[in-house]
């Protein structure tokens, strides 16, 4: 802000009261830029004529000003965009309700021979195998999938394990190894499950699914 210049202990009363105010002090930017062109010109009245103000440093104290006006101005815009964009966000949500969704996670819900499950990878690769495991941990079923792209891979599993027989319904896991040559691919398992709720708050717009907890929306991959 405009610095006052010189020691003398008369300072005009009107210059005094621009610095000091009669009204409580707040962090309104409109109310800074008032407070700061009211001194301003207070003090360009009163200014020592042997040693006037330093055009420069008024130049750069009112380019600051502009500076933070136009910051205060767009953070404004990005929350009214950011509430805007959740409250999409939470509609398309809604919408949700009732569906099949896949979203990270590593269970399978196996129920009469039917169960939906995926894999998402971030690259094409050569190789996609999928390992099934009870509730033991113990690998009862492998999945050859063969080359894949890039991309939301869906699996569906007849609930049959490597031997071809039927299994009890119940919940198992699995895991998914990806490989292009001789690198292995990050790929990220995918759970499928049906959304009941949804949920709003600072963190965002979020999904409630039986057996994967609360789900970020973003998160989703694939709707049934």
């Amino acid at each position: 802000m405009a610095t006052v210049q010189g020691t003398n202990n008369n300072v005009p009363a009107d210059l005094m009261a621009a610095m000091n105010g009669t009204k409580a002090a707040t962090t309104s930017v409109q109310e800074t830029q008032d407070r700061f062109m009211t001194l301003l010109i207070t003090q360009m009245k009163n200014q020592d004529p042997l040693n006037p103000l330093d055009n420069a440093q008024v130049t750069s104290q009112m380019a600051q000003l502009s500076t933070v006006t136009g910051i205060d101005k767009l953070n404004t815009t990005l929350q009214a965009l950011q509430a805007s964009y959740q409250t999409s966000q939470a509609l398309q949500a809604t919408d949700m309700i009732g569906h099949g969704v896949l979203a990270p996670g590593s269970t399978i819900g196996l129920t009469d021979g039917q169960a939906i499950l995926g894999a998402d990878l971030p690259e094409a690769a050569d190789s996609v195998r999928v390992t099934i495991m009870n509730s033991s941990g113990v690998p009862v079923r492998t999945l050859d999938l063969g080359a894949q792209k890039a991309g939301t891979l869906p699996i569906t599993w007849d609930g049959k394990n490597d031997a071809g027989t039927q299994l009890a319904n119940g919940s198992y896991t699995f895991e998914v190894k990806a490989v292009r040559g001789d690198t292995a691919v990050a790929s990220t398992a995918l759970s499928f499950g049906e959304v009941v709720s949804v949920t709003t708050n600072a963190q965002g717009v979020k999904v409630t699914i039986p057996g994967l907890g609360t789900v970020a929306f973003a998160d989703i991959r694939q709707i049934y």
